[in-house]
């Protein structure tokens, strides 16, 4: 079953149908920080030479955060005072181009869908990065990326503080207070205070004010909501200012979160971080001296100094050469792990301006991939 689900997150990611809150398909990083703990967790459970897939598409993965879902400099940075943010998510062109951050994405229960491009949408997602284990919460993308929802997403009601999910969200009542029918305003989710305080304890700090303002938030027998009213009160519609809407009550996930965290408080760490993962990175970003080309990731650009690696799901020789097919050279795969092949080409010498060439030979199947691809050497600072 575990070598079932790794296989699954390698083929289908980094990418997935859907975020976290079931809505566009892309990359998000909620999503992403439990993939790639997923691989990492899981393949300590598998023999020692079936791990090895896994962990190069984690640490990939863990790797490429900024490149695929950091924004800088954008018209939104400047508004809110900060260097850049992590994205709500991108859309799965991210991958072979990074102009796709400008991209619309999609928000799907406004009345009219705002075009806002994914570089214009930010979301509290990016704390379970520090949840987990993948960035610390010094980390400076960290750092700017807590100041911009801070600024932009948090919700100060009677009741405490609470964040909404992402800005231009419509999944809420409306402004009237009429319910939510497919479109809305988004509403302050308590849910995301208790996100928010699991960073606070990752981070030294103390989550009792968290756990307060979530209990606060509840109703009269302690249910808490999905979200609360953030406009003046509408006895009318029984609607207070930091008391719950007409969300979903109690919100389970919500309770358990809430649990949760009391617990984290208590042991000083996240209760449910994944800890091989924790052990593996430690907050820090992995230094890995590769980039990873998929049929699903063709890359085409690669930093000097790096190996060049390929990842397929049967066997495979690589017929490569540099700068117009100069000199040759067939490079064949070996077994990585659950029925994954690999190879790295020895490329660390080329220099910034050269190219890599190079088509597959199926190996099994005898047959030649029929298409030449090209990876371009580049300076760190281009890439």
């Amino acid at each position: 079953m575990i070598v079932r689900a790794l296989t699954f997150i390698i083929r289908e990611g980094p990418v997935t149908g859907q975020d976290r809150w079931e809505e566009d398909p892309g990359i998000n990083l909620f999503t992403l920080a439990v993939a790639i703990s997923a691989l990492v967790d899981g393949s300590a459970l598998l023999d020692a030479e079936e791990r090895e897939a896994a962990l190069w598409v984690a640490d990939t993965w863990n790797a490429s955060l900024e490149r695929w879902c950091w924004s800088g400099e954008t018209h939104l940075a400047r508004r809110i005072g900060v260097s850049g943010y992590y994205l709500r998510a991108v859309p799965a062109a991210i991958l072979e181009d990074l102009a796709a951050k400008g991209l619309p994405l999609l928000i799907k229960n406004r009345c009219h869908d705002p075009g806002l491009p994914a570089c214009d949408q930010i979301s509290t997602d990016f704390f379970q990065l520090v949840r987990f284990g993948l960035r610390s919460p010094e980390d400076p993308f960290i750092r700017e990326s807590r100041k911009a929802v801070d600024r932009l997403l948090r919700a100060e009601t009677p009741s405490g503080t609470a964040w909404y999910r992402y800005n231009g969200d419509g999944y809420g009542e409306h402004e009237d207070g009429a319910p939510f029918d497919g479109t809305g305003r988004g509403r302050p989710w308590p849910l995301l205070a208790g996100e928010r305080g699991h960073v606070a304890v990752v981070a030294g700090e103390s989550a009792r004010g968290y756990l307060r303002d979530m209990a606060n938030m509840a109703s009269p027998l302690g249910l808490i909501p999905e979200q609360v009213w953030d406009a003046p009160p509408l006895p009318e519609r029984g609607l207070y200012p930091g008391g719950p809407t007409g969300s979903a009550m109690p919100l389970v996930w919500a309770h358990a979160e809430f649990i949760k965290l009391a617990n984290s408080e208590w042991k000083k760490k996240p209760v449910d971080r994944p800890e091989t993962t924790w052990i593996r990175y430690g907050g820090v970003r992995p230094e890995v001296g590769w980039r990873l080309w998929r049929h699903r990731h063709r890359i085409r650009t690669l930093e000097e100094g790096r190996e060049l690696r390929f990842l397929w799901s049967r066997r495979a020789m690589v017929h490569w050469g540099v700068d117009g097919w100069k000199d040759p050279k067939n490079t064949e795969s070996r077994p990585l792990g659950m029925g994954f092949w690999g190879t790295a080409l020895p490329v660390r010498e080329l220099s910034r301006g050269q190219a890599i060439v190079f088509t597959f030979y199926w190996i099994d199947e005898e047959r030649w991939e029929g298409e030449d691809y090209r990876v371009e050497i580049v300076g760190e600072e281009e890439n």
